[in-house]
């Protein structure tokens, strides 16, 4: 009976490696086609316009590192069984890697590589209803933090590690989610549907108080199948590694504000040039 169960036992944890393992290897492969799709796209795009900017390439790789180190490797393999490593890799996939990205500009990119009527096209989906909905603040916020709700307070997050489709969809979900979110707060890609900075700006504090609600829920409610100790440690990650991330995305958003309504001060040096002209056209 014992040596049925210890069979049965080195049997899961095989079964729970090999869908690991196709799990990184379906990332790696994904991270890696998107990397190569933004190159080729920013050749494209600097043979018909202006040089696309240099560090929103750099944005764009740091960020798919960010990605590949969350989901491929040692730190993707450590946080199957301890929760400190994935929260770790839960905000460099969810949190750092999508500000990354919205700064890259990747729709952007993809509206000045392709034909006009391809862009045209694009262009008509990003203008959707679907996508207006999908990309407003709130419903952005909801799928955001509501889905790390539903991850961390049911008991999705121990099936998640024995389900390799709910493994990839919980993954691409917190990175798409997280993009999403962001490029909703902030825009620097292609939003068309857009809100103004206030409305914004205090959705994400409600989405800020969300996420540390979420963080100190986790400290004293522990998912299922986490010690409370890693609970612990992995609660104050996100906290406070949540907060150091946020405020860049705060940085932003008030730099955006700021250069939307600061006053104009080119007007009176123009006033007093056509002046100079008008006299000049006198003599």
């Amino acid at each position: 009976m014992t040596v049925n169960n210890e069979v049965h036992h080195f049997a899961g944890i095989r079964h729970e490696s090999l869908i690991h393992d196709y799990a990184q290897l379906f990332f790696l492969l994904l991270f890696s086609m998107l990397l190569i799709m933004y190159i080729r796209a920013v050749v494209r795009s600097n043979r018909h316009y202006k040089t696309w900017p240099h560090f929103r390439i750099a944005c764009f790789i740091i960020g798919i590192c960010c990605a590949l180190i969350a989901v491929v490797g040692p730190l993707a393999n450590r946080a199957m069984t301890d929760f400190t490593a994935h929260m770790v890799s839960h905000l460099l996939l969810g949190m750092l890697a999508p500000i990354l990205f919205c700064i890259a500009s990747p729709m952007t990119l993809l509206l000045r590589a392709v034909s006009i009527p391809l862009a045209r096209r694009f262009t008509k989906i990003l203008r959707s209803r679907p996508l207006s909905f999908i990309t407003h603040p709130i419903v952005a916020t909801i799928l955001n933090i509501g889905g790390l709700w539903l991850l961390y307070g049911t008991n999705l997050y121990s099936l998640m590690h024995s389900n390799s489709l709910l493994h990839l969809i919980v993954h691409l979900h917190v990175l798409i989610a997280g993009y999403v979110f962001t490029i909703s707060i902030i825009y620097m890609d292609s939003v068309f549907h857009r809100k103004s900075f206030l409305y914004r700006a205090i959705v994400f504090i409600i989405a800020l108080a969300g996420h540390g609600i979420l963080s100190k829920y986790i400290y004293a409610h522990p998912p299922q199948g986490v010690p409370l100790q890693q609970a612990e440690y992995g609660s104050i990650i996100m906290y406070y590694g949540g907060d150091i991330i946020d405020a860049i995305i705060i940085f932003i958003l008030c730099w955006q504000w700021y250069k939307s309504a600061r006053p104009r001060i080119r007007e009176p040096f123009e006033k007093s040039n056509r002046m100079g002209e008008q006299q000049a056209d006198s003599v």
